[in-house]
């Protein structure tokens, strides 16, 4: 009889283990992701719903500091610098809080993003950037709290939050035109010596085509005016493999004296070595 109740009580403790009661979420967590221009925008938030509750003024009292949402920090993400009423906004992730008030709100932008709702002491420093904004009066209520990025452009775009009758939109710019220009003088300036480099070292290291891997470390050489000491190393390697023992002396000369120049001794002994090997054969 005792060891079946041991057993029960083991069966019924690993039961109670492994139930889980799953319930709603009063304010469910939404993720928005949006690219605007060239700029990807994140926002993770929590939603509060009205539930029959005035919002603005109650819920939400006016002139007080806001989480923007419930529950963990709100928090919008940028991954190129954007520009707020005239002034930049690092690229990053930040807290999004915000100061209701019937007739405008400041919508700040702060850089520690780990709190529960407001920080316990708010710190001046870590506002990154704030502004203000005046609430539109909509013509229908919105029952659930909604952030949106909407009226996209390629160089702007709209930050939204609506809840109940009222709609806050924080307009931002976007670095596009130098953000395309820059890729497109960086495909048609086409491959930089340090992609000829690795280009070369993998045909190199994956036993491929050595004459190739020789045209692209020539090309790197060529590009790069402060011809590095591991350039030339690459290609003394190179030439050596190829059976040019006599031009693989030569080039690791040139890398041995770039690297006694930066003192650097790891590629000085490799250079040394090589040369001393190659000179027997």
């Amino acid at each position: 009889m005792k060891k079946i109740i041991i057993a029960l009580t083991i069966l019924m403790t690993t039961y109670a283990s492994q139930a889980q009661v799953k319930t709603p979420q009063a304010s469910p967590k939404a993720v928005v992701n949006q690219v605007v221009g060239l700029t990807e925008v994140e926002i993770d938030y929590s939603r509060p719903s009205a539930s029959g509750r005035a919002v603005f003024g109650d819920l939400v009292p006016f002139g007080k500091l806001w989480r923007t949402g419930a529950n963990a920090n709100t928090t919008i993400s940028f991954s190129e610098d954007v520009v707020i009423d005239g002034k930049t906004l690092k690229k990053g992730k930040y807290a999004l809080y915000t100061t209701p008030r019937a007739d405008s709100w400041e919508i700040v932008f702060y850089s520690n993003t780990d709190n529960w709702g407001n920080p316990e002491v708010w710190d001046e420093t870590k506002v990154a950037l704030k502004t203000n904004v005046k609430p539109e009066t909509l013509n229908r209520n919105i029952e659930t709290f909604t952030i949106g990025i909407n009226n996209l452009d390629n160089n702007f775009a709209h930050l939204e939050l609506s809840w109940e009758k009222t709609l806050v939109a924080v307009k931002f710019d976007v670095p596009t035109q130098k953000a395309a220009i820059a890729s497109i003088e960086k495909a048609l300036a086409g491959p930089t010596a340090g992609d000829y480099y690795s280009s070369a070292q993998y045909y190199f290291q994956s036993n491929g085509d050595l004459t190739k891997a020789l045209a692209y470390v020539n090309k790197a050489l060529e590009m790069n005016k402060d011809k590095p000491f591991w350039y030339s190393r690459l290609k003394s390697l190179i030439q050596a493999k190829l059976g040019d023992k006599k031009g693989a002396i030569e080039t690791a000369k040139l890398s041995l004296a770039a690297a006694k120049a930066a003192k650097n001794n790891d590629y000085i002994k490799m250079n040394e070595d090589s040369i001393s090997e190659w000179s027997r054969k």
